[in-house]
């Protein structure tokens, strides 16, 4: 009957991390939708504002360079315009796709200090407990009389 309790410290420490990993993970996937949600409508605005020169706002530019640059490009935006606005349209992407690895970054450091920390440290304890306790459960070592 003795293997029935065996490593139950490990067991519930087990137990613990994964109903403490459901939380973590809840909050991970909750921060990653809105962050994300509010990084792809900032690149949206970004991809679809443009900027014009006086000479092209009053050729009419501004009608038909709506939208992404694929749109504007069928719409019959002129090529100059396209031009001048791919390197800040290109910049756009570039923040967008390094906000995106700012934000694994973050929430992988997030992740350790808020599980794995923690499980290690419980880990650990735990493990130092049950070696305290192991220590205090064994007879003493039996004294070796020596006779006179």
């Amino acid at each position: 009957m003795a293997w029935r309790h065996k490593n139950r410290w490990f067991r519930r420490w087990m137990l613990v991390m994964v109903f403490w990993l459901v939380p973590v993970m809840i909050v991970v996937v909750r921060e990653t939708q809105d962050e994300m949600a509010y990084n792809r409508a900032d690149l949206q605005r970004a991809l679809s504002s443009w900027s014009f020169t006086d000479a092209e706002r009053s050729a009419g530019a501004p009608q038909h360079c709506q939208g992404t640059a694929d749109q504007a490009r069928a719409a019959g935006c002129p090529a100059a315009v396209l031009a001048e606005n791919a390197p800040a349209q290109q910049e756009a992407r570039d923040e967008y796709a390094q906000r995106r690895a700012t934000l694994v970054r973050y929430l992988w450091h997030a992740f350790v200090g808020y599980w794995v920390v923690p499980a290690v440290a419980l880990l650990a304890l735990g493990m130092l407990l049950g070696a305290v306790r192991r220590a205090l459960r064994r007879p003493p070592a039996p004294k070796a009389v020596t006779e006179p």
